[in-house]
């Protein structure tokens, strides 16, 4: 059987945790960010966790990660 190509999209904004977690960046921090807090570009600069639904969804486009 041939190999599954993997989304390139996906490849670029997800990488998977050994427990098999699916780690992503969070959105918000490029521009307009005078108006926001500092607790708040604090807040986004860590990496969040999808939920497990979407988890699936990306397990699927990234079928060797």
């Amino acid at each position: 059987m041939p190999k599954i190509k993997s989304h390139s999209g996906a490849k670029k904004r997800f990488k998977t945790t050994a427990t098999g977690k699916v780690k992503h960046k969070k959105p918000g921090l490029r521009h307009l960010l005078t108006p926001g807090s500092g607790s708040y570009g604090r807040k986004k600069r860590k990496d969040g966790i999808l939920n497990k639904t979407d988890t699936a969804k990306v397990h699927r486009m990234l079928p060797y990660a």
